[in-house]
C-alpha cells in the first residue's frame, strides 16, 4: 500500500504490488545483511484542489512503477524474527502518462528512503511487514508542495 504525502495527493494509502528478489548474507549470530531488487507499483488520487492549482485537467488517478533498492540491516530477535532497518534508493521507472502529457515529467527519477519492519522466518518461507518513508522531494515541476512517498509493504517471499 502506498501513498504520496503533500496538499496534492489523497491522504490515503492505496493498494498496489511489489515482486523482487533477495539475498541474505549473514554477519554472525544476530545480523545479517540483505540487499534487495524490488519492482513496485504505487497507485495514488490526488486532492480535489489538484487540478486547480496545478491547471491540469481531470488527472485524478496516479500510478508510478519504481525499481526499490533496499539495503537492510536484519537484527535477529530470535531464531524466526528479524528486525530490519537500512536505507533505500527507490527509480522512477514509468509514470502515469496522463500527467506526463499534461505536465511534463512531473515526478523526479529517484528518491532515497528509509525502511523499518520485522520478518519471520520459517525454514526456507520468509514474512514480512515494512515501512517506508520517502525523504527527498518527488516533485519536479516546481510547486511549493512536497511530495514524499511512503509505503506499507507486506509481502512474502522464498529463500532458495
Amino acid at each position: 500500500m502506498g501513498k504520496i504525502g503533500g496538499e496534492s495527493f489523497k491522504n490515503e494509502f492505496k493498494l498496489g504490488y511489489q515482486v523482487g528478489g533477495f539475498a541474505i548474507i549473514p554477519l554472525g549470530k544476530k545480523f545479517a545483511i540483505q540487499p534487495e531488487v524490488v519492482f513496485n507499483q504505487t497507485n495514488v488520487d490526488t486532492s480535489s484542489q489538484f487540478s486547480d492549482i496545478y491547471h491540469f485537467n481531470q488527472i485524478n488517478h496516479i500510478q508510478l512503477k519504481q525499481l526499490l533498492i533496499p539495503i537492510l540491516v536484519n537484527y535477529n530477535l530470535t531464531r524466526h524474527l528479524a528486525l530490519q532497518a537500512g536505507p533505500q534508493f527507490d527509480v522512477v521507472l514509468d509514470q502515469n502518462k496522463n500527467l506526463l502529457q499534461n505536465g511534463g515529467d512531473a515526478f523526479k527519477s529517484g528518491n532515497f528512503s528509509m525502511a523499518a519492519g520485522l520478518q519471520l522466518s520459517l525454514m526456507q518461507l520468509k514474512i514480512y511487514g515494512r515501512f517506508t518513508g520517502g525523504m527527498t522531494n518527488l516533485d519536479n515541476i516546481g510547486t511549493k508542495d512536497t511530495w514524499k512517498p511512503q509505503n506499507i509493504q507486506l509481502g512474502i517471499g522464498l529463500a532458495f
